[in-house]
């Protein structure tokens, strides 16, 4: 009796987890898609604009979802590291460290975005510091129970 209950509560926790993940999906996407209809006038002036965000969309969106399958494992805390990565590899790969040539009729604009850039890789490492973190406390927590349940 008792183990047709754990495997009840463990198929509980698996509709949990992917119910929060679909719902995190659908929320991700829903706001994709409706700032995609703001950001359609910038993809007519930049080719590849709306391919590269696609892109990450895609992406992010498979790690958040692997992320919060994973969640309550130590490889949750993986998929976030893995998700703060891409995200800081992304900006730099996509702006071409900072400095953007996009030719517009006659002429060739030349927009620089360093100062955004080091904005959102500051941001970006204090996400990473805090996933380190999380990793560190899960890690933590899990001897504590190991240390007190041998007691």
């Amino acid at each position: 009796m008792t183990e047709e209950k754990k495997d009840s509560k463990r198929k509980q926790q698996i509709i949990s987890k992917l119910l929060k993940a679909t719902i995190k999906a659908v929320i991700f996407y829903g706001i994709y898609f409706v700032l995609s209809m703001f950001l359609t006038p910038i993809s007519e002036i930049v080719p590849s604009f709306q391919q590269t965000v696609e892109i990450f969309v895609i992406v992010y969106i498979s790690l958040m979802i692997i992320g919060e399958l994973t969640r309550g494992t130590v490889f949750q805390h993986f998929f976030n590291t893995a998700k703060v990565f891409f995200v800081m590899l992304y900006l730099i790969f996509s702006l071409k460290r900072g400095i953007i040539n996009i030719p517009f009729q006659n002429i060739s604009l030349m927009i620089d975005l360093r100062l955004f850039m080091a904005i959102a890789m500051l941001l970006s490492l204090l996400g990473l510091a805090k996933c380190m973190l999380q990793a560190i406390n899960y890690l933590n927590e899990k001897a504590e129970e190991a240390h007190f349940s041998s007691l």
